[in-house]
Protein backbone atom coordinates (compact mmCIF):
# COMPACT_ATOMS: atom_id res chain seq x y z
CA UNK A 1 0.00 0.00 0.00
CA UNK A 2 2.93 2.33 0.63
CA UNK A 3 4.76 1.57 -2.59
CA UNK A 4 2.97 4.40 -4.48
CA UNK A 5 4.18 7.26 -2.22
CA UNK A 6 7.63 5.66 -2.01
CA UNK A 7 7.92 5.43 -5.77
CA UNK A 8 6.80 9.03 -6.09
CA UNK A 9 9.50 10.12 -3.62
CA UNK A 10 12.13 8.17 -5.55
CA UNK A 11 10.90 9.69 -8.82
CA UNK A 12 11.12 13.14 -7.28
CA UNK A 13 14.70 12.52 -6.15
CA UNK A 14 15.63 11.25 -9.61
CA UNK A 15 14.02 14.32 -11.19
CA UNK A 16 16.05 16.65 -8.99
CA UNK A 17 19.21 14.69 -9.76
CA UNK A 18 18.36 14.94 -13.44
CA UNK A 19 17.89 18.68 -13.20
CA UNK A 20 21.20 19.00 -11.41
CA UNK A 21 22.91 17.00 -14.15
CA UNK A 22 21.18 19.15 -16.76
CA UNK A 23 22.53 22.35 -15.19
CA UNK A 24 26.04 20.91 -14.96
CA UNK A 25 25.78 19.67 -18.56
CA UNK A 26 24.66 23.11 -19.68
CA UNK A 27 27.56 25.03 -18.14
CA UNK A 28 30.37 23.50 -20.16
CA UNK A 29 33.48 25.47 -21.10
CA UNK A 30 33.40 29.25 -21.29
CA UNK A 31 33.21 30.72 -24.79
CA UNK A 32 36.49 31.45 -26.54
CA UNK A 33 34.94 34.12 -28.77
CA UNK A 34 32.76 36.37 -26.55
CA UNK A 35 32.81 36.78 -22.77
CA UNK A 36 30.87 39.83 -21.50
CA UNK A 37 32.30 39.62 -17.97
CA UNK A 38 35.47 41.72 -18.04
CA UNK A 39 36.80 40.15 -14.86
CA UNK A 40 37.29 43.48 -13.07
CA UNK A 41 33.79 44.03 -11.71
CA UNK A 42 32.52 45.40 -15.02
CA UNK A 43 30.85 43.96 -18.13
CA UNK A 44 30.57 44.81 -21.80
CA UNK A 45 27.50 44.69 -24.02
CA UNK A 46 26.00 42.66 -25.46
CA UNK A 47 25.82 40.28 -22.50
CA UNK A 48 24.40 37.69 -24.90
CA UNK A 49 26.03 38.04 -28.32
CA UNK A 50 23.50 35.71 -29.90
CA UNK A 51 19.97 35.78 -31.26
CA UNK A 52 17.90 35.60 -28.07
CA UNK A 53 15.20 37.69 -29.68
CA UNK A 54 12.53 39.51 -27.63
CA UNK A 55 14.07 38.51 -24.27
CA UNK A 56 12.10 38.39 -21.04
CA UNK A 57 13.57 37.77 -17.60
CA UNK A 58 12.26 36.99 -14.12
CA UNK A 59 14.15 36.96 -10.82
CA UNK A 60 13.29 34.32 -8.21
CA UNK A 61 15.40 34.76 -5.08
CA UNK A 62 19.03 35.15 -6.19
CA UNK A 63 18.43 33.56 -9.61
CA UNK A 64 17.48 35.10 -12.95
CA UNK A 65 15.79 33.14 -15.73
CA UNK A 66 15.54 34.30 -19.35
CA UNK A 67 13.51 33.07 -22.29
CA UNK A 68 13.06 34.45 -25.79
CA UNK A 69 11.32 33.96 -29.12
CA UNK A 70 12.16 30.66 -30.80
CA UNK A 71 9.80 30.81 -33.81
CA UNK A 72 9.91 27.44 -35.65
CA UNK A 73 13.11 26.15 -34.01
CA UNK A 74 12.95 23.23 -31.57
CA UNK A 75 13.65 22.56 -28.79
CA UNK A 76 11.63 25.75 -28.37
CA UNK A 77 11.60 28.44 -25.69
CA UNK A 78 15.12 27.85 -24.45
CA UNK A 79 15.66 28.76 -20.78
CA UNK A 80 18.83 30.52 -19.60
CA UNK A 81 20.00 31.03 -16.01
CA UNK A 82 22.21 33.66 -14.38
CA UNK A 83 23.12 34.93 -10.93
CA UNK A 84 24.32 38.36 -12.05
CA UNK A 85 22.58 39.13 -15.40
CA UNK A 86 25.98 38.95 -17.13
CA UNK A 87 27.04 35.29 -16.95
CA UNK A 88 24.39 33.06 -18.57
CA UNK A 89 24.01 29.33 -19.23
CA UNK A 90 21.33 27.38 -21.10
CA UNK A 91 19.57 25.04 -18.67
CA UNK A 92 16.70 23.67 -20.74
CA UNK A 93 13.77 24.33 -23.05
CA UNK A 94 9.99 24.22 -22.72
CA UNK A 95 9.24 21.70 -25.47
CA UNK A 96 11.02 19.37 -27.89
CA UNK A 97 8.01 19.23 -30.24
CA UNK A 98 6.09 22.40 -31.09
CA UNK A 99 2.29 22.16 -31.15
CA UNK A 100 0.36 21.53 -33.30
CA UNK A 101 2.80 18.68 -33.95
CA UNK A 102 1.76 17.92 -37.53
CA UNK A 103 1.92 21.56 -38.63
CA UNK A 104 5.49 21.99 -37.39
CA UNK A 105 6.87 18.81 -38.95
CA UNK A 106 7.88 21.07 -41.83
CA UNK A 107 9.74 24.37 -41.51
CA UNK A 108 7.43 27.27 -40.66
CA UNK A 109 9.88 30.15 -41.08
CA UNK A 110 8.93 33.16 -38.96
CA UNK A 111 5.93 31.38 -37.44
CA UNK A 112 5.51 29.58 -34.13
CA UNK A 113 6.78 31.12 -30.89
CA UNK A 114 6.86 34.91 -30.92
CA UNK A 115 7.76 37.17 -27.97
CA UNK A 116 7.12 35.29 -24.69
CA UNK A 117 6.84 36.41 -21.07
CA UNK A 118 8.17 34.46 -18.10
CA UNK A 119 6.80 34.98 -14.57
CA UNK A 120 6.82 33.28 -11.17
CA UNK A 121 3.50 33.05 -9.30
CA UNK A 122 2.16 30.84 -6.55
CA UNK A 123 5.35 28.74 -6.51
CA UNK A 124 5.15 28.03 -10.23
CA UNK A 125 6.90 29.36 -13.30
CA UNK A 126 4.63 30.54 -16.09
CA UNK A 127 5.53 31.26 -19.70
CA UNK A 128 2.98 32.92 -21.97
CA UNK A 129 3.79 32.90 -25.65
CA UNK A 130 1.93 33.82 -28.82
CA UNK A 131 1.52 31.87 -32.00
CA UNK A 132 0.32 34.65 -34.33
CA UNK A 133 -1.75 32.21 -36.37
CA UNK A 134 -3.39 30.43 -33.44
CA UNK A 135 -3.50 32.50 -30.28
CA UNK A 136 -1.97 32.78 -26.82
CA UNK A 137 -0.50 29.74 -25.07
CA UNK A 138 0.60 29.22 -21.45
CA UNK A 139 2.82 26.56 -19.95
CA UNK A 140 3.87 26.00 -16.33
CA UNK A 141 6.68 24.30 -14.42
CA UNK A 142 7.86 23.82 -10.86
CA UNK A 143 11.48 24.27 -11.95
CA UNK A 144 12.60 26.47 -14.86
CA UNK A 145 14.77 23.68 -16.30
CA UNK A 146 11.60 21.63 -16.65
CA UNK A 147 9.67 19.55 -17.17
CA UNK A 148 7.11 22.05 -18.47
CA UNK A 149 3.44 21.24 -18.87
CA UNK A 150 2.02 20.83 -22.35
CA UNK A 151 1.11 24.32 -23.62
CA UNK A 152 -2.54 25.29 -23.14
CA UNK A 153 -4.32 27.62 -25.55
CA UNK A 154 -5.53 30.45 -23.29
CA UNK A 155 -7.06 32.44 -26.13
CA UNK A 156 -7.72 31.29 -29.67
CA UNK A 157 -7.20 34.42 -31.77
CA UNK A 158 -5.39 35.18 -35.00
CA UNK A 159 -3.03 38.16 -34.68
CA UNK A 160 -2.78 38.35 -30.88
CA UNK A 161 0.92 38.59 -29.96
CA UNK A 162 3.37 39.43 -27.16
CA UNK A 163 1.31 38.53 -24.06
CA UNK A 164 2.37 39.37 -20.52
CA UNK A 165 0.48 38.58 -17.29
CA UNK A 166 0.16 40.54 -14.06
CA UNK A 167 -1.21 39.15 -10.79
CA UNK A 168 -2.34 42.14 -8.73
CA UNK A 169 -2.20 42.60 -4.97
CA UNK A 170 -5.98 42.14 -4.67
CA UNK A 171 -5.96 38.73 -6.35
CA UNK A 172 -7.08 40.01 -9.76
CA UNK A 173 -5.13 38.83 -12.79
CA UNK A 174 -4.63 40.50 -16.17
CA UNK A 175 -3.03 39.78 -19.54
CA UNK A 176 -1.76 42.58 -21.79
CA UNK A 177 -0.94 41.94 -25.45
CA UNK A 178 -0.31 43.54 -28.84
CA UNK A 179 -1.49 42.82 -32.38
CA UNK A 180 0.32 41.64 -35.51
CA UNK A 181 -0.78 43.68 -38.49
CA UNK A 182 0.02 40.79 -40.84
CA UNK A 183 -2.70 38.67 -39.19
CA UNK A 184 -5.04 40.99 -37.31
CA UNK A 185 -5.19 43.63 -40.06
CA UNK A 186 -4.14 46.41 -37.65
CA UNK A 187 -1.25 47.09 -35.26
CA UNK A 188 0.30 49.77 -33.00
CA UNK A 189 -2.24 49.27 -30.22
CA UNK A 190 -2.18 47.44 -26.88
CA UNK A 191 -5.12 45.68 -25.24
CA UNK A 192 -5.83 44.19 -21.80
CA UNK A 193 -7.99 41.26 -20.69
CA UNK A 194 -8.95 40.00 -17.27
CA UNK A 195 -7.57 36.56 -16.52
CA UNK A 196 -8.57 33.75 -14.16
CA UNK A 197 -6.42 33.62 -11.00
CA UNK A 198 -4.80 30.35 -12.15
CA UNK A 199 -3.73 32.07 -15.38
CA UNK A 200 -5.30 29.45 -17.65
CA UNK A 201 -8.19 31.39 -19.23
CA UNK A 202 -9.26 34.92 -20.07
CA UNK A 203 -12.40 36.50 -18.65
CA UNK A 204 -14.62 39.09 -20.30
CA UNK A 205 -13.90 41.39 -23.20
CA UNK A 206 -10.55 42.61 -24.49
CA UNK A 207 -10.12 46.33 -23.70
CA UNK A 208 -8.08 48.81 -25.78
CA UNK A 209 -5.71 50.59 -23.39
CA UNK A 210 -3.20 52.40 -25.64
CA UNK A 211 -2.99 53.54 -29.25
CA UNK A 212 0.55 54.24 -30.43
CA UNK A 213 -0.16 55.33 -34.00
CA UNK A 214 0.49 59.02 -33.37
CA UNK A 215 3.63 58.93 -31.20
CA UNK A 216 4.85 55.32 -31.01
CA UNK A 217 4.02 53.45 -34.24
CA UNK A 218 4.39 49.68 -34.15
CA UNK A 219 4.17 49.64 -30.37
CA UNK A 220 4.26 45.98 -29.29
CA UNK A 221 6.08 43.60 -26.92
CA UNK A 222 4.44 44.96 -23.72
CA UNK A 223 5.72 43.88 -20.30
CA UNK A 224 3.36 44.52 -17.37
CA UNK A 225 4.51 45.57 -13.86
CA UNK A 226 3.26 47.28 -10.71
CA UNK A 227 5.31 49.57 -8.48
CA UNK A 228 4.27 51.92 -5.68
CA UNK A 229 0.65 51.95 -6.76
CA UNK A 230 1.39 52.60 -10.44
CA UNK A 231 0.80 50.12 -13.25
CA UNK A 232 3.61 50.20 -15.78
CA UNK A 233 3.74 48.79 -19.28
CA UNK A 234 7.21 48.82 -20.84
CA UNK A 235 6.92 48.45 -24.60
CA UNK A 236 9.02 49.11 -27.71
CA UNK A 237 7.91 51.61 -30.30
CA UNK A 238 9.21 52.67 -33.69
CA UNK A 239 10.09 49.29 -35.20
CA UNK A 240 12.73 46.62 -34.63
CA UNK A 241 15.83 48.19 -36.14
CA UNK A 242 15.30 51.87 -35.37
CA UNK A 243 12.87 52.08 -32.45
CA UNK A 244 12.92 53.26 -28.84
CA UNK A 245 11.76 52.10 -25.41
CA UNK A 246 8.43 53.45 -24.15
CA UNK A 247 7.11 53.43 -20.57
CA UNK A 248 3.38 53.72 -19.95
CA UNK A 249 2.06 54.63 -16.49
CA UNK A 250 -1.39 54.64 -14.90
CA UNK A 251 -3.20 54.34 -11.56
CA UNK A 252 -5.60 51.85 -13.11
CA UNK A 253 -4.71 48.71 -15.11
CA UNK A 254 -7.19 49.76 -17.80
CA UNK A 255 -5.76 53.28 -18.03
CA UNK A 256 -5.68 56.00 -19.12
CA UNK A 257 -1.91 55.71 -19.53
CA UNK A 258 0.70 58.46 -19.69
CA UNK A 259 3.58 57.70 -22.05
CA UNK A 260 7.26 58.59 -22.04
CA UNK A 261 10.32 57.55 -24.07
CA UNK A 262 12.78 56.24 -21.48
CA UNK A 263 15.59 54.97 -23.73
CA UNK A 264 16.70 55.67 -27.30
CA UNK A 265 19.80 55.22 -29.41
CA UNK A 266 20.96 58.82 -29.05
CA UNK A 267 24.61 59.20 -30.00
CA UNK A 268 25.47 55.53 -29.42
CA UNK A 269 26.06 52.77 -32.01
CA UNK A 270 23.27 50.67 -30.46
CA UNK A 271 20.39 50.91 -32.92
CA UNK A 272 16.79 50.25 -31.88
CA UNK A 273 17.47 49.60 -28.18
CA UNK A 274 14.19 48.26 -26.83
CA UNK A 275 11.89 45.35 -25.91
CA UNK A 276 12.93 43.49 -22.84
CA UNK A 277 12.59 43.11 -19.11
CA UNK A 278 12.91 45.14 -15.91
CA UNK A 279 14.36 43.25 -12.94
CA UNK A 280 15.91 44.22 -9.62
CA UNK A 281 18.66 42.70 -7.47
CA UNK A 282 17.67 40.50 -4.51
CA UNK A 283 18.17 43.36 -2.05
CA UNK A 284 15.96 45.65 -4.15
CA UNK A 285 18.63 48.34 -4.29
CA UNK A 286 19.56 48.07 -7.97
CA UNK A 287 17.36 47.96 -11.04
CA UNK A 288 18.28 46.68 -14.49
CA UNK A 289 16.80 46.34 -17.95
CA UNK A 290 17.62 43.73 -20.61
CA UNK A 291 16.74 44.49 -24.23
CA UNK A 292 17.70 43.50 -27.74
CA UNK A 293 19.57 45.18 -30.57
CA UNK A 294 18.93 44.02 -34.14
CA UNK A 295 22.30 43.17 -35.73
CA UNK A 296 21.02 41.75 -39.01
CA UNK A 297 22.70 38.41 -39.74
CA UNK A 298 23.73 38.06 -36.09
CA UNK A 299 20.10 38.38 -35.00
CA UNK A 300 18.74 40.28 -32.01
CA UNK A 301 21.52 40.30 -29.43
CA UNK A 302 20.88 41.11 -25.76
CA UNK A 303 22.15 44.15 -23.85
CA UNK A 304 22.01 44.95 -20.13
CA UNK A 305 21.29 48.50 -18.99
CA UNK A 306 21.19 50.12 -15.55
CA UNK A 307 17.76 51.49 -14.66
CA UNK A 308 16.96 54.28 -12.22
CA UNK A 309 13.62 55.58 -10.99
CA UNK A 310 13.10 59.34 -11.16
CA UNK A 311 9.74 60.86 -10.30
CA UNK A 312 8.25 57.38 -10.60
CA UNK A 313 9.46 56.99 -14.18
CA UNK A 314 12.15 54.50 -15.22
CA UNK A 315 15.25 55.96 -16.86
CA UNK A 316 17.17 53.29 -18.72
CA UNK A 317 20.87 53.50 -19.57
CA UNK A 318 22.95 56.64 -19.19
CA UNK A 319 21.10 59.96 -18.96
CA UNK A 320 23.94 62.47 -19.18
CA UNK A 321 21.70 65.44 -20.05
CA UNK A 322 19.08 64.60 -17.44
CA UNK A 323 16.11 64.71 -19.80
CA UNK A 324 14.74 61.38 -18.57
CA UNK A 325 15.58 59.49 -21.78
CA UNK A 326 18.61 57.28 -21.38
CA UNK A 327 21.09 56.00 -23.94
CA UNK A 328 22.59 52.48 -23.99
CA UNK A 329 25.86 51.87 -22.16
CA UNK A 330 28.60 49.81 -23.78
CA UNK A 331 30.37 48.96 -20.51
CA UNK A 332 29.27 49.31 -16.89
CA UNK A 333 29.83 48.01 -13.37
CA UNK A 334 28.16 44.64 -12.88
CA UNK A 335 25.04 44.15 -10.80
CA UNK A 336 25.74 43.63 -7.10
CA UNK A 337 25.27 40.04 -5.93
CA UNK A 338 26.17 38.11 -2.81
CA UNK A 339 28.74 35.36 -3.06
CA UNK A 340 30.92 34.24 -5.95
CA UNK A 341 29.63 34.08 -9.50
CA UNK A 342 30.98 31.48 -11.89
CA UNK A 343 32.16 32.75 -15.25
CA UNK A 344 29.68 31.32 -17.76
CA UNK A 345 28.47 31.68 -21.34
CA UNK A 346 25.86 29.79 -23.37
CA UNK A 347 27.24 26.57 -24.85
CA UNK A 348 28.53 26.61 -28.43
CA UNK A 349 31.18 23.90 -28.96
CA UNK A 350 30.12 20.29 -28.54
CA UNK A 351 32.35 17.23 -28.18
CA UNK A 352 29.26 14.96 -28.40
CA UNK A 353 30.33 13.02 -25.31
CA UNK A 354 26.83 12.91 -23.79
CA UNK A 355 23.85 10.74 -24.64
CA UNK A 356 21.80 13.80 -25.52
CA UNK A 357 22.24 16.74 -27.83
CA UNK A 358 23.82 19.85 -26.37
CA UNK A 359 21.24 22.45 -25.30
CA UNK A 360 22.52 24.95 -27.87
CA UNK A 361 21.28 22.86 -30.81
CA UNK A 362 17.88 23.35 -32.44
CA UNK A 363 16.18 21.71 -35.41
CA UNK A 364 14.39 23.73 -38.10
CA UNK A 365 11.19 21.72 -37.51
CA UNK A 366 9.86 19.08 -35.12
CA UNK A 367 12.49 16.32 -35.19
CA UNK A 368 11.53 12.85 -36.34
CA UNK A 369 12.78 9.50 -35.06
CA UNK A 370 15.96 8.50 -36.85
CA UNK A 371 17.35 11.91 -37.73
CA UNK A 372 20.10 11.84 -35.11
CA UNK A 373 21.55 9.46 -32.52
CA UNK A 374 23.99 10.70 -29.87
CA UNK A 375 26.62 8.16 -28.88
CA UNK A 376 28.27 9.62 -25.81
CA UNK A 377 30.43 6.63 -24.80
CA UNK A 378 32.08 6.63 -28.23
CA UNK A 379 32.10 10.42 -28.51
CA UNK A 380 30.19 11.17 -31.68
CA UNK A 381 26.81 12.24 -33.03
CA UNK A 382 25.38 10.16 -35.89
CA UNK A 383 23.10 11.82 -38.45
CA UNK A 384 21.33 9.56 -40.95
CA UNK A 385 20.54 10.83 -44.42
CA UNK A 386 16.92 11.98 -44.67
CA UNK A 387 15.02 12.10 -47.98
CA UNK A 388 14.61 15.55 -49.48
CA UNK A 389 11.11 16.98 -49.85
CA UNK A 390 9.41 15.73 -53.03
CA UNK A 391 9.27 19.25 -54.50
CA UNK A 392 12.75 20.21 -53.32
CA UNK A 393 14.08 23.54 -54.58
CA UNK A 394 16.52 24.48 -51.81
CA UNK A 395 17.34 24.10 -48.11
CA UNK A 396 14.55 26.50 -47.09
CA UNK A 397 12.24 23.48 -47.31
CA UNK A 398 14.46 21.06 -45.35
CA UNK A 399 13.39 20.28 -41.75
CA UNK A 400 16.41 18.25 -40.57
CA UNK A 401 18.89 21.10 -40.31
CA UNK A 402 20.66 20.90 -36.93
CA UNK A 403 21.61 24.48 -36.16
CA UNK A 404 22.72 26.90 -33.48
CA UNK A 405 22.92 30.67 -33.10
CA UNK A 406 25.95 32.71 -34.13
CA UNK A 407 27.94 33.46 -30.93
CA UNK A 408 30.02 36.56 -31.74
CA UNK A 409 30.96 39.01 -34.47
CA UNK A 410 34.08 37.00 -35.38
CA UNK A 411 34.78 33.29 -34.92
CA UNK A 412 35.50 30.00 -36.67
CA UNK A 413 33.31 26.90 -36.49
CA UNK A 414 34.92 23.57 -37.35
CA UNK A 415 33.37 20.10 -37.53
CA UNK A 416 35.33 16.85 -37.65
CA UNK A 417 33.26 14.16 -39.34
CA UNK A 418 33.28 10.80 -41.09
CA UNK A 419 30.84 10.31 -43.96
CA UNK A 420 29.60 6.80 -44.83
CA UNK A 421 27.27 7.06 -47.84
CA UNK A 422 25.48 3.97 -49.07
CA UNK A 423 23.65 5.35 -52.09
CA UNK A 424 24.29 7.70 -54.97
CA UNK A 425 23.61 11.35 -54.21
CA UNK A 426 23.72 11.23 -50.41
CA UNK A 427 25.15 14.46 -49.00
CA UNK A 428 26.33 15.94 -45.70
CA UNK A 429 27.88 19.25 -44.83
CA UNK A 430 28.41 22.40 -42.80
CA UNK A 431 25.87 25.16 -43.49
CA UNK A 432 25.41 28.88 -42.79
CA UNK A 433 21.63 29.20 -43.06
CA UNK A 434 19.45 32.27 -43.72
CA UNK A 435 17.41 33.97 -46.41
CA UNK A 436 20.62 33.52 -48.39
CA UNK A 437 22.69 30.51 -47.42
CA UNK A 438 25.90 28.70 -48.20
CA UNK A 439 27.32 25.33 -47.30
CA UNK A 440 30.31 23.11 -47.85
CA UNK A 441 28.87 19.76 -48.91
CA UNK A 442 30.37 16.30 -49.21
CA UNK A 443 28.42 14.05 -51.58
CA UNK A 444 28.53 10.57 -53.07
CA UNK A 445 28.70 10.73 -56.87
CA UNK A 446 29.76 7.98 -59.25
CA UNK A 447 31.47 6.02 -56.50
CA UNK A 448 33.49 9.05 -55.41
CA UNK A 449 33.27 11.51 -52.53
CA UNK A 450 33.16 15.05 -53.87
CA UNK A 451 33.45 18.21 -51.79
CA UNK A 452 31.91 21.39 -53.21
CA UNK A 453 30.79 24.83 -52.01
CA UNK A 454 27.14 25.71 -52.68
CA UNK A 455 25.22 28.98 -52.32
CA UNK A 456 21.62 30.05 -52.65
CA UNK A 457 20.33 33.62 -52.87
CA UNK A 458 16.78 34.47 -51.79
CA UNK A 459 16.10 30.94 -50.68
CA UNK A 460 12.71 31.99 -49.33
CA UNK A 461 11.68 32.80 -52.91
CA UNK A 462 12.37 29.26 -54.12
CA UNK A 463 15.65 30.05 -55.87
CA UNK A 464 17.88 27.24 -57.08
CA UNK A 465 21.27 26.44 -55.56
CA UNK A 466 24.52 27.13 -57.38
CA UNK A 467 27.55 24.92 -56.74
CA UNK A 468 31.20 25.67 -57.36
CA UNK A 469 33.98 23.39 -58.50
CA UNK A 470 34.33 20.14 -56.59
CA UNK A 471 37.34 18.40 -55.02
CA UNK A 472 37.63 14.62 -54.67
CA UNK A 473 38.10 13.48 -51.09
CA UNK A 474 39.56 10.10 -50.01
CA UNK A 475 36.90 7.76 -48.68
CA UNK A 476 36.72 6.29 -45.19
CA UNK A 477 38.75 8.93 -43.40
CA UNK A 478 37.88 11.98 -41.28
CA UNK A 479 37.47 15.36 -42.89
CA UNK A 480 37.40 18.76 -41.22
CA UNK A 481 34.92 21.35 -42.48
CA UNK A 482 35.26 24.96 -41.35
CA UNK A 483 33.55 28.31 -41.76
CA UNK A 484 35.44 31.43 -40.69
CA UNK A 485 33.28 34.45 -39.89
CA UNK A 486 34.70 37.95 -39.72
CA UNK A 487 33.16 41.32 -38.82
CA UNK A 488 29.98 41.93 -40.77
CA UNK A 489 29.18 38.20 -40.96
CA UNK A 490 31.39 37.61 -44.00
CA UNK A 491 32.07 33.89 -44.26
CA UNK A 492 34.83 31.82 -45.82
CA UNK A 493 34.57 28.02 -46.01
CA UNK A 494 37.61 25.75 -45.94
CA UNK A 495 38.49 22.09 -45.39
CA UNK A 496 41.33 19.95 -44.11
CA UNK A 497 42.28 16.29 -44.16
CA UNK A 498 44.66 16.49 -41.19
CA UNK A 499 43.04 19.16 -38.99
CA UNK A 500 46.11 21.38 -39.31
CA UNK A 501 46.25 22.86 -42.79
CA UNK A 502 42.97 24.26 -44.12
CA UNK A 503 42.34 24.94 -47.79
CA UNK A 504 39.84 27.72 -48.64
CA UNK A 505 37.17 26.67 -51.11
CA UNK A 506 34.64 28.86 -52.85
CA UNK A 507 34.34 32.63 -52.61
CA UNK A 508 33.50 34.74 -49.58
CA UNK A 509 29.82 34.54 -48.61
CA UNK A 510 27.83 37.33 -46.96
CA UNK A 511 25.63 35.74 -44.32
CA UNK A 512 22.06 36.98 -44.16
CA UNK A 513 19.41 36.78 -41.46
CA UNK A 514 16.51 34.32 -41.66
CA UNK A 515 12.81 35.08 -41.19
CA UNK A 516 12.74 37.12 -37.94
CA UNK A 517 15.92 35.37 -36.79
CA UNK A 518 19.65 35.73 -37.28
CA UNK A 519 21.66 33.44 -39.51
CA UNK A 520 22.36 30.01 -38.02
CA UNK A 521 25.16 27.51 -38.50
CA UNK A 522 25.17 23.76 -38.29
CA UNK A 523 24.96 20.37 -39.93
CA UNK A 524 22.81 18.28 -42.25
CA UNK A 525 22.64 14.84 -43.87
CA UNK A 526 20.37 14.29 -46.90
CA UNK A 527 19.53 11.97 -49.77
CA UNK A 528 17.56 12.32 -52.96
CA UNK A 529 15.12 9.40 -52.64
CA UNK A 530 13.65 6.86 -50.25
CA UNK A 531 15.22 3.45 -49.75
CA UNK A 532 15.09 0.82 -47.02
CA UNK A 533 18.46 1.95 -45.69
CA UNK A 534 20.48 5.14 -45.35
CA UNK A 535 24.02 6.41 -45.23
CA UNK A 536 25.22 8.43 -42.28
CA UNK A 537 27.73 10.93 -41.01
CA UNK A 538 29.41 10.63 -37.62
CA UNK A 539 30.33 14.03 -36.22
CA UNK A 540 33.22 13.69 -33.75
CA UNK A 541 33.01 17.29 -32.57
CA UNK A 542 31.91 20.81 -33.41
CA UNK A 543 34.19 23.57 -32.09
CA UNK A 544 33.72 27.32 -32.01
CA UNK A 545 37.02 29.16 -31.63
CA UNK A 546 38.64 32.52 -32.52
Amino acid sequence: MRSGPLLRRIAGILLLLGLGCLAARAQGPVSKVWVPDLGNGSYKNPVLYADYSDPDVVRVGPDYYLTSSSFNAVPGLQILHSRDLVNWTIIGAVFSQQPPLADFQQPQHGNGVWAPAIRYHNKQYYIYYPDPDRGIYVTRAKHPAGPWEAPVLVKEARGWIDPCPLWDDDGQAYLVHAFAGSRAGFKSVLALSRMSPDGLRLIGDDVLIFDGHEKHPTIEGPKFYKRKGYYYILAPGGGVATGWQVALRSNNPFGPYEDKIVMAQGKTPVNGPHQGAWVDTPDGKEHWFLHFQDQGPYGRVVHLQPLQWKNDWPVIGSDADGDGTGEPVLTHAKPAVKGPVTLATPATSDEFEANSLGLQWQWHANPQVGWAFPNGPQGYLRLYSVPLPADFKNMWQVPNLLLQKLPAAQFTATARLRFTPRFEGEKTGLIMMGLDYAYLGLSSQGGKLLLAPTTCTSADKGSAEASGGSVEIPAKQPIYLRVSVKEGAKCQFSYSLDGQTFQPIGSEFQAREGKWIGAKMGLFCLRAGKTNDAGNVDVDWFRVEP
